[in-house]
C-alpha cells in the first residue's frame, strides 16, 4: 500500500484586517527619494503603539526603538523611498522633460498618469506618446528613452505650467494604487520596498501582542534614499552603531518571461523568503536565520550575490568597523514598474522569519568566527 502523502502544513496569516488597511494606505501614499517624510510619518504613527520611543534623523530616516537603554543593539531595517522623476526642462510649448530620481524605467512611462508634487499641491499630468498611426512612416520606430519621453499637463505655454507651481526640480510619482490580485498577490507601485517597512512594523506588533521581552535594544529602521545608493542606511548605521543588523528588501521572481535563471537564479513568489549568500552577509548570522526557518517550518529560498547585495545590507555590514549583517528578501515580480507583485504568504513568512530570528538572538550574542 502506498504511503499516504503528508499533508502540507496549513499557512497561518500574520497580516490582519487592521494592518492590511495600513499597508494599503502606506503604499498609496507617495514617498519619492528625498521626499519621504509624509510616508515616514504614516509609518511611525502605525508603529508607535508597539515601541518605547522613536526619532527621525536629518534626512528623514525613521526609527522606532524597543528597550532604548540596552547596550547591545539589534537593527531590523527596510527602506522607505520609491523611484520617481524630476522635472528637468519645460519647453516653450508647455511640455515637460524629466530625469530619473532613482532607477525609474523609461520604457514603462508612455501613457502613464502621474502626479507632479508642487508647493501649491498636486498637478496632474500624463506621459504622452505619439499615436501608432503617426509612427508608421516606414522608418524604424523610436523606443521610449529619456530623450523622448515627456509630460503633458494640459498647458500650451511654459508660463501656464509655471503658474500651476511646476518648476525644475519638482518630483513626479505615478498614480497607480494598491490592489489584491486573485486573493493571492499584493500589487502596487513602491512595494520595493515599502513592503519591507510594513513587514518590520508587523514584527514590532507581534512582539508586543505576544508579550515578548527582548534582552537587547531593538531598532526598527525605515531608511531613506536607498534607491540612489544606500545613503540613508549609511547615515543611520553610524548614528545607531548596532551590534547586529537584519535587512529586508525585495528580490526578483525569475519565473516570468525574459529572465534568465542562469544569471538571475531560480526564485519564485509564494515559495518563501529568500536568504542571501554574499560577502556582506555574515555567515554565522545567516546560519541563525536558516536554522530559525527550519525549526519553525518557514519555507525559504536561497540566492547568491556577486560582490555586493545591492541593498542596505552592504551599508550596515561595512559600517562601524564591521557589523554582522544578513539579508532576508521578499520575491517580487515586475520590479520598478507600477504593478509590482508580492505573494501574501511570502509577506507573512518574512515577518515570521524576522520575528523568530530575533527571539533566537541572545544578549551580547557573539557572531565572530573564532569563538
Amino acid at each position: 500500500m502506498a504511503k499516504k502523502k503528508e499533508d502540507k502544513k496549513k499557512h497561518v496569516s500574520v497580516v490582519n484586517k487592521k494592518s492590511l488597511q495600513f499597508f494599503e494606505k502606506y503604499i498609496n501614499n507617495p514617498s519619492p527619494t528625498g521626499f519621504e517624510y509624509p510616508g515616514q510619518k504614516l509609518w511611525l504613527d502605525y508603529l508607535k503603539p508597539y515601541i518605547d520611543e522613536s526619532f527621525i534623523d536629518n534626512y528623514g530616516t525613521a526609527v522606532g526603538v524597543i528597550n532604548p537603554k540596552a547596550d547591545f543593539k539589534v537593527v531590523i531595517e527596510a527602506h522607505a523611498d520609491e523611484i520617481s522623476w524630476f522635472v528637468n526642462y519645460i519647453t516653450p510649448d508647455g511640455l515637460i522633460y524629466v530625469i530619473r530620481n532613482g532607477g525609474s524605467d523609461h520604457q514603462i512611462a508612455p501613457s502613464k498618469r502621474v502626479n507632479i508634487h508642487t508647493d501649491k499641491g498636486m498637478v496632474k499630468a500624463v506621459f504622452g506618446w505619439p499615436a501608432i498611426h503617426t509612427r508608421n512612416g516606414g522608418e524604424k520606430e523610436e523606443a521610449p528613452a529619456l530623450k523622448n519621453i515627456f509630460l503633458d499637463c494640459g498647458c500650451t505655454t511654459k508660463e501656464e505650467v509655471e503658474k500651476l507651481g511646476v518648476h525644475v526640480g519638482c518630483v513626479i510619482t505615478y498614480e497607480d494604487e494598491f490592489m489584491i490580485l486573485n486573493d493571492r498577490y499584493y500589487v502596487g507601485r513602491a512595494l520595493d520596498n515599502r513592503a519591507g517597512g510594513f513587514m518590520i512594523a508587523e514584527v514590532a506588533r507581534l512582539l508586543q501582542e505576544n508579550k515578548k521581552k527582548l534582552p537587547f535594544g531593538l531598532y526598527i529602521v525605515n531608511s531613506v534614499q536607498e534607491e540612489i545608493g544606500l545613503r540613508g542606511a549609511e547615515m543611520i548605521a553610524h548614528r545607531i552603531k548596532p551590534n547586529v543588523a537584519i535587512i529586508t528588501d525585495v528580490t526578483h521572481d525569475t519565473t516570468t518571461p525574459m529572465i534568465s535563471k542562469i544569471t538571475q537564479g531560480d526564485l519564485a513568489c509564494g515559495k518563501g523568503p529568500v536568504v542571501s549568500y554574499a560577502p556582506a552577509v555574515q555567515t554565522n548570522l545567516n546560519k541563525l536565520l536558516i536554522e530559525t526557518a527550519e525549526k519553525n517550518d518557514i519555507p525559504f529560498q536561497r540566492q547568491a550575490s556577486s560582490r555586493s547585495t545591492g541593498t542596505d545590507t552592504d551599508a550596515f555590514a561595512y559600517s562601524n568597523g564591521g557589523v554582522p549583517s544578513a539579508l532576508i528578501s521578499l520575491p517580487l515580480r515586475y520590479m520598478h514598474t507600477t504593478v509590482e507583485m508580492i505573494h501574501k504568504d511570502d509577506v507573512d513568512n518574512v515577518i515570521n522569519l524576522i520575528y523568530h530570528s530575533l527571539l533566537n538572538i541572545k544578549k551580547d550574542h557573539d557572531f565572530t568566527y573564532s569563538k
